[in-house]
């Protein structure tokens, strides 16, 4: 089982995401972020991309994919709130797009 962060871990791993343009989702400990490409085709190898980042950390985004946009949150069921793995992979899936 993996651990919810603790304050410090959340200063250090998650402030870093939020200053890049992810959010704190309002109602619940996740953290969320729209990327837009240029088309349909650069929004999907983006999430076919990050799908194998995910894997590879047995750690899977909610996400929602419509032409050129995708949206994501990140958080933890297990923990029931955010992890090191959200970090992880939000620090992934901003590389990947470029940012």
């Amino acid at each position: 089982m993996t651990d919810k962060l603790t304050a410090a871990e959340r200063a250090a791993k998650i402030d870093p995401l939020l200053s890049n343009g992810w959010s704190m989702q309002d109602g619940r400990d996740a953290m969320q972020k729209r990327f837009v490409f240029a088309n349909f085709v650069e929004a999907f190898g983006f999430m076919t991309r990050a799908a194998i980042h995910a894997e590879r950390l047995n750690h899977h985004p909610e996400w929602y994919n419509v032409y050129k946009t995708v949206e994501v949150t990140l958080t933890t069921h297990d923990a029931d709130g955010l992890s090191a793995l959200d970090a992880q992979l939000g620090a992934i899936m901003d590389k990947l797009a470029g940012g």
